[in-house]
C-alpha cells in the first residue's frame, strides 16, 4: 500500500484543505477513474478526471452545497463485429465526489481526449473580504482627524 505525504499541497492550495484531509485518511478509497486536482491561478481550480471511452451524455456533473458529484454510466452496447477477447479498457460505471471549500463554485466543464475537466472558481463575498479600517487621532481643538484612509483591494 502506498502512502502519500500531501503536506506541502497544504501551504500551496487554498479551498481544499478539508479535501486533502480526507485524502490523507482514505487509504482504501476507490482508484477508478484517477483524477488531478490542479491550481491554475490565485482563486481559481481545475479537476481533471480519466473518462477514457464515455461521451458527454453518458456523463453527469453535480454541485451541490458544498459536494461535487462526478458520475458515469456506460451504455451498454452490443459488438457487432465479434466477441471481445480481452477488456482492458474500464467501462464500469462510477461515482466520484468531491467537497470543496466555502465560496468554490463550478464555472465549467469540458470534455477533451478522454479527459473531463471541471474548472472551479473561489469567490469570497465582499461582506466577507478583508478591508482596512482608518484610525482616527484628535487634534489640538479636538476635532477627530483620519490618519489613513485605504481600502485594501
Amino acid at each position: 500500500m502506498r502512502t502519500f505525504d500531501l503536506s506541502p499541497l497544504y501551504r500551496s492550495t487554498v479551498g481544499f484543505d478539508r479535501l486533502f484531509s480526507m485524502m490523507d485518511g482514505a487509504e482504501a478509497a476507490p482508484g477508478y477513474p484517477p483524477y488531478n486536482i490542479e491550481r491554475t491561478g490565485e482563486n481559481d481550480y481545475r479537476v481533471t478526471v480519466a473518462v477514457a471511452g464515455f461521451s458527454a451524455n453518458e456523463l453527469s456533473i453535480e454541485s451541490k452545497e458544498n459536494t461535487l458529484t462526478i458520475k458515469g454510466a456506460k451504455q451498454t452496447t452490443v459488438e457487432p463485429n465479434g466477441e471481445v477477447l480481452y477488456q482492458g479498457i474500464a467501462a464500469r460505471a462510477f461515482e466520484r465526489q468531491f467537497q470543496l471549500a466555502d465560496y468554490v463554485q463550478v464555472k465549467n466543464a469540458a470534455l477533451e481526449n478522454g479527459l473531463l475537466h471541471v474548472d472551479l472558481v473561489r469567490e469570497i463575498p465582499e461582506a466577507k473580504k478583508p478591508r482596512q479600517i482608518p484610525i482616527a487621532t484628535a487634534n489640538a481643538q479636538g476635532q477627530a482627524q483620519v490618519v489613513e484612509n485605504r481600502v485594501a483591494a
